[in-house]
């Protein structure tokens, strides 16, 4: 049955078959302060290695995790508080800018589960780490366009969001205005730092923290949010578990080497789990974190969260990165080179060395979606990892794909759709990379009740299944 409504939704949503091809999101952006080339970048920039330098100098070595937090969201130097990192001109390209069809079926999605729970009067979209709004501005049509079926509902969007040039770019993509900054100290009462309305009505809030966002009944969606979290690092030595940390190469003082403890630290004695088979695990106390305030407010308020983001399901060992050259030697504090690789970054769509030139580009890691499914606790039902591609096609993503088509006469457009949907969607790209892992309130999976006073030869009512988790049947 709940199959049969998300067949129903996808051919109200669709059926004006019109291809939205945001060309826009491929231009250069037209403020020129968001996109400066690298070389202008480096220079005007306050220099992050001569903070981290200090930092250690005084301090000594510090975890993976702390270099992260600063490297990415240093206030004065980080890089998603400064840097425009989306797009063509950007360091790297979410799946919403690849193609409309990814925001669509996610909005879809959040109807599915929003009728699911008895179509509840008020609905908060919340996104955690919008990008430039283009999930949420493909989400948004799909509401449009499902305006008969929620229509009854007072909807809103809730954007968690620290980085000032992006907040800027969402609003100018989803409100008429561009929204409005708020003034002066930070107001408890009022923790929303910026507030609009999009063209059809639908307010829109933005704010630094999750626990700020207004209790309610909300569908959250967190699509590559996670794997930009601060990870510890750690490896397995014969004299037990010994934490990775960011240190000054002694022979070039200028550059950043990563090392390994000479003794256990609280994180390596706190975090590992026991009986941990693998010789290197990255682990993620903020992502466990969020994920258990997620499930709170899902188990208290009702609701479901949606995570996509590329990881593994507690199998990978060592994915911290950045995108330029090969990375840099890993050594122990006594000086040999560990069997580790570093964690990953991007810079101008190219693998870049996580410690060379920080600030300037975007660092993570992928998600270890067994964590979070054992941080989210008992309270509320998980569902997945599943593959982008299954999950994609599960909701109809193949036969949107074919409406889109056949409304598509120019063939230079036929070809972006296709490519972009094989993008999203092949095993050799996106397809198998990421996953989704969904968080539902505890009776969402439990079977309708069986009515009683009637004598039925047949079983009891099945669970209803969750769009995206199960195959979608076309009849």
């Amino acid at each position: 049955m709940r199959m049969k409504v998300c067949q129903q939704l996808l051919g109200r949503a669709f059926r004006t078959g019109s291809v939205t091809l945001d060309t826009g999101r491929w231009r250069c952006a037209p403020s020129a302060p968001l996109c400066s080339s690298s070389a202008q970048d480096r220079k005007s920039r306050p220099s992050m290695l001569k903070h981290l330098s200090a930092k250690i100098r005084s301090t000594g070595p510090i975890s993976v995790s702390e270099y992260m937090r600063e490297v990415l969201t240093n206030p004065v130097a980080g890089y998603y508080v400064r840097k425009m990192m989306l797009g063509a001109e950007g360091d790297f390209i979410t799946s919403p800018e690849i193609s409309q069809v990814f925001g669509e079926l996610l909005g879809v999605w959040m109807v599915s589960e929003w009728m699911a729970a008895g179509r509840p009067g008020r609905l908060q979209l919340v996104e955690l780490g919008p990008g430039k709004g283009s999930l949420m501005a493909d989400v948004l049509r799909v509401f449009g366009q499902l305006r008969s079926v929620v229509g009854g509902a007072s909807v809103s969007v809730h954007l968690v969001e620290v980085s000032p040039v992006l907040s800027r770019v969402q609003a100018e993509t989803l409100t008429r205005t561009g929204g409005q900054e708020a003034s002066g100290e930070p107001d408890p009462a009022d923790p929303a730092y910026r507030r609009g309305e999009t063209a059809a009505g639908v307010p829109v809030s933005w704010y630094r923290h999750l626990e700020d966002v207004p209790a309610g009944f909300s569908i959250f969606v967190a699509h590559e949010f996670f794997d930009a979290l601060p990870v510890h690092k750690f490896q397995r030595t014969e004299k037990g578990w010994r934490e990775v940390l960011v240190d000054l190469d002694p022979d070039d003082p200028g550059r950043l080497r990563l090392v390994l403890s000479p003794g256990p630290t609280l994180a390596s004695s706190s975090l590992v789990q026991a009986g941990e088979g693998r010789s290197h695990v990255e682990v993620c106390p903020e992502g466990g974190a969020i994920v258990q305030l997620l499930a709170r407010r899902i188990q208290q308020q009702g609701g479901a969260a949606l995570i996509a983001d590329y990881g593994h399901d507690g199998t990978k060992t060592d994915t911290f990165r950045v995108r330029r050259g090969p990375p840099g030697p890993v050594r122990s504090e006594s000086g040999p080179v560990l069997t580790c690789d570093p964690f990953q970054g991007f810079k101008g769509h190219q693998l870049h060395d996580v410690l060379s030139d920080p600030g300037g580009a975007d660092l993570t890691a992928d998600v270890d979606f067994s964590f979070l499914r054992r941080m989210a606790g008992g309270g509320v039902a998980c569902l997945g990892p599943v593959s982008q591609r299954a999950f994609l096609k599960n909701m109809g993503g193949d036969a949107r794909m074919q409406v889109l088509l056949r409304n598509c006469s120019d063939p230079s457009s036929r070809k972006q759709l296709i490519r972009s949907y094989d993008l999203l969607t092949s095993p050799a790209h996106m397809g198998e990379r990421f996953l989704f892992l969904c968080l539902l309130a505890p009776g969402r999976l439990a079977a309708p009740p069986t009515p009683t006073g009637l004598k039925l030869d047949r079983k009891s009512p099945a669970p209803l299944p969750v769009a995206g988790f199960s195959e979608l049947r076309l009849s």
